[in-house]
């Protein structure tokens, strides 16, 4: 570890940034009557006999003399899905409570929905702390749920992951514990109920490979879709989209007049099957928390693209959606922005 004896602010403020907090949302009632409120993330216990608990502000916050005068503030934990509200209430120059449900707290403060945690608090203490106003507040009243926080580290939001017990001992290696195994196990467990209705219909997995496809977007000829079905380890052949055809789930036109398309009632069993897929996915992660399959699905997307260098060029992403896939298009989701303790 590399000592500093020259203290740099933007050194420091990244040396602080290693310590992990959660995200709040500190609210008070104006001077002049409006609702004041502030993303900050200086929030600490302080006494549990009596109940108090502190939080600091930049003196160059337009906001520092609501707080100054006010003789009370609410402390809002954020739960893990609401980093818009950090993000808004982390905004200068807007009203942050425009079109927000509010409700009211002691001394009328506004108090947000959704959060982990909420502390209401009379003001007890206001300290003089360098550049920040420290303050003190005898929590009156508080109420919590069993969501999980929003974590902040490194100048970017996190995911709360609890440390398992359950895998401890456990050796990494090219046996069980290998990632290829793990994935390709976990994904042929999670195929097995769709794999028995597919068989039902008398279809192979081949045939299941290829509806997939032509969910991810109509209109591709026999042999674009037949390279896209390659990615599962199968080669259909024309009698593949025959047996389809005769079983009314697919029309197959040229490419000129529209390609291989869905029946209505072939579209109707793409769509059965998406929703048993998703409800074999919820199976699946049924023994996870909230956080542990939304990290789960992020450490999985990241695997996909350090793995995609020598990926051919149509079983790209890009390339394998179209716009009219059964799924619908998502839009990406913006990077957070959170500058703390300065509105």
């Amino acid at each position: 570890m590399t000592s500093i004896t020259s203290i740099d602010p933007k050194q420091f403020r990244r040396a602080l940034g290693a310590f992990t907090t959660g995200v709040t949302v500190v609210t008070t009632r104006g001077v002049d009557g409006t609702d004041i409120g502030l993303t900050a993330n200086s929030f600490n216990s302080v006494s549990l006999e009596p109940p108090m608990v502190l939080w600091s502000l930049d003196k160059k916050s337009s906001n520092l003399q609501h707080f100054m005068t006010g003789d009370h503030f609410a402390v809002h934990i954020l739960a893990a899905d609401q980093e818009a509200i950090s993000n808004r209430f982390a905004r200068g120059g807007a009203d942050r409570f425009a079109r927000l449900e509010v409700g009211r707290g002691l001394g009328d403060m506004p108090l947000l929905d959704g959060c982990a945690t909420r502390f209401q608090c009379r003001t007890t203490y206001r300290y003089e702390g360098g550049d920040h106003v420290i303050f003190v507040g005898e929590v009156l009243e508080f109420d919590g749920s069993d969501r999980q926080p929003l974590v902040f580290h490194g100048g970017k939001y996190g995911l709360l992951l609890k440390k398992p017990t359950d895998l401890e001992g456990s050796d990494p290696g090219f046996g069980d514990d290998w990632l290829g195994f793990l994935l390709g196990r976990a994904y042929f467990q999670m195929q097995i109920p769709l794999r028995a209705d597919v068989e039902k219909r008398g279809l192979e997995d081949i045939h299941y490979a290829i509806l997939s496809v032509l969910g991810a977007g109509e209109g591709r000829s026999p042999d674009e879709i037949s390279r896209l079905v390659e990615i599962t380890g199968h080669r259909p052949s024309e009698e593949h989209f025959h047996v389809l055809a005769a079983k009314g789930l697919v029309e197959i036109r040229t490419t000129e007049t529209g390609g291989v398309r869905f029946t209505e009632a072939g579209r109707q069993y793409a769509i059965q099957l998406l929703a048993a897929g998703k409800s074999g996915e919820a199976d699946a992660v049924r023994g996870l928390d909230e956080q542990e399959a939304r990290l789960l699905t992020i450490l999985l997307k990241r695997v996909i693209r350090e793995t995609e260098v020598n990926l051919p060029d149509v079983w790209r992403k890009e390339n394998f959606w179209r716009e009219d896939n059964i799924r619908g298009a998502r839009a990406a989701a913006p990077q957070p922005n959170l500058e703390n303790n300065r509105s």
